[in-house]
């Protein structure tokens, strides 16, 4: 359905959203989705800087440790 649109049709779609949004209302939505992005690309390079370093410490300096709970019988052993 959507690989017979087309340039014809991308403008008319273009032209339709332009006159039921108008232009602020787009430019606005559009510096939103940069600021998104934006926001995104920070969280992602903090992130990678709190994973664990080569020797096991983290980058707090912490050392990292082990929470997962122990089986208590054999049946959960499995």
């Amino acid at each position: 359905m959507l690989n017979n649109i087309g340039l014809p049709g991308l403008l008319l779609i273009a032209v339709v959203v332009l006159v039921l949004f108008g232009r602020g209302k787009i430019s606005s939505l559009m510096g939103e989705v940069g600021k998104g992005i934006t926001a995104f690309k920070k969280g992602v390079g903090d992130g990678s800087k709190e994973d664990e370093t080569e020797d096991g410490a983290l980058a707090d300096g912490t050392a990292a440790r082990d929470v997962t709970p122990e089986a208590e019988t054999e049946r959960e052993k499995v």
